[in-house]
This record gives C-alpha cells, sequence and structure tokens, in this order.
C-alpha cells in the first residue's frame, strides 16, 4: 500500500491567537483530555528562566502528544492544567494558540515568552502582526483609580504602555488582550472589556 496525497487546490487559513487568562479557563474546562508538555521553543532556545511546562495538548491534541511522547508530556487533570495556566500567567507568559480559520477551540494551547517563542518574538521585533490574532478583549485603564505606579509597563509585552512626562500612556491599538496588566494592578484600575463593546 502506498500514501498518495491529492492536490484539492484549497486554501486552509490559520493563524496564531492571543488568549486572556478568563478565555484559556474555559476552554480547559471543556477538554475531555489534558496533556501538558514542555514547551519546545523554551527547550530549543533557554534563553530565559519562565517556566517550561506549559504547554498544553487537548484532546485529539492530547493524543497525539502522548502517541508521540512529547518532552516530559503526562496527562493531567483540569485543576492541575488550571495551576499550570496560574503559574505561567503569574511568570508574564502570554497564551497563545494555533487555530483554523472558523475554528473556535484550539487543541494547543502553549505560554510564550518573548524571548524563546518564534512567533510572539517575531511579532516585537519585526512587527508581524499578520501571525498573531488578538484575543476577544482589550484592555481598559480606570483613570481615577490609576496611580501612576508604572507596574502595568514592565508587564505588558506588547509594549501598549509607556510613561511620559510622570504621565501613563497607553497605546490601545498595540493592546492583543493578554490580560497580564490586569493581574497585577495593585489598585485594579484595569480591567478587560470585549472589542466588541469597545
Amino acid at each position: 500500500d502506498k500514501a498518495v496525497t491529492i492536490p484539492v487546490n484549497i486554501m486552509i487559513e490559520a493563524d496564531h491567537r492571543v488568549y486572556d487568562f478568563s478565555e484559556v479557563k474555559e476552554i480547559l474546562s471543556e477538554a475531555q483530555r489534558i496533556v501538558v508538555q514542555d514547551c519546545g521553543c523554551k527547550t530549543a532556545y533557554g534563553n530565559c528562566d519562565s517556566p517550561r511546562d506549559v504547554c498544553l495538548g487537548l484532546d485529539c491534541d492530547a493524543d497525539y502528544v502522548l502517541k508521540n511522547k512529547g518532552t516530559h508530556a503526562k496527562e493531567i487533570t483540569l485543576d492541575e492544567a488550571l495551576d499550570v495556566l496560574r503559574r505561567s500567567h503569574e511568570a508574564g507568559l502570554v497564551h497563545m494558540a494555533y487555530v483554523m480559520k472558523g475554528e473556535e477551540k484550539p487543541s494547543l494551547i502553549c505560554s510564550c515568552c518573548s524571548c524563546c517563542c518564534h512567533t510572539l518574538g517575531g511579532l516585537l521585533r519585526h512587527g508581524i502582526h499578520a501571525q498573531v490574532l488578538s484575543s476577544k478583549y482589550i484592555a481598559f485603564d480606570d483613570e481615577v483609580k490609576c496611580i501612576v505606579c508604572g507596574t502595568c509597563i514592565s508587564r505588558c509585552v506588547f509594549e501598549a504602555r509607556r510613561m511620559e512626562s510622570d504621565k501613563l500612556v497607553y497605546d490601545a491599538s498595540k493592546c492583543l488582550g493578554c490580560g497580564l496588566c490586569v493581574t497585577t494592578c495593585p489598585t485594579q484600575a484595569i480591567a478587560m472589556r470585549s472589542r466588541d463593546h469597545q
């Protein structure tokens, strides 16, 4: 028997998408099977000390990862997956997934850093916005609650925040909606809002 490839001349569109914490939590809660493995980018490059065991395979990808013996791959419970998610979020990693156009739920989610991840690093170094889709949410600042401490500046991977003349400047056009700034704001001056209701 021989395997034959039949060209069908159909373009399959796919992109990397950023997800905020709540979106990933919902996706994980609907998965029937979850596997964690070491991130391939972090294993290959090792440019930082961020957690490596943050790549989550769901359902069909979970089966694939286990069958092909992914790096330190093991099946985990939903609670364990949520712990992986919290740990990576606290470390300032951006939750990303490779998604096919028209397919809402991803089956592989990784938590990425800009120094190891090809896609995230490419976006930040070369401005390749076409490769990364924003999440369904965007950060919104409450200027009354903001104490201009600058914590959100170092937390923002996408450089949407900066200090100018002792004022915090937020460029919403650069926000991809990862939500990392929200959880570290000491006065809860930042919240996530649906992009559809800006």
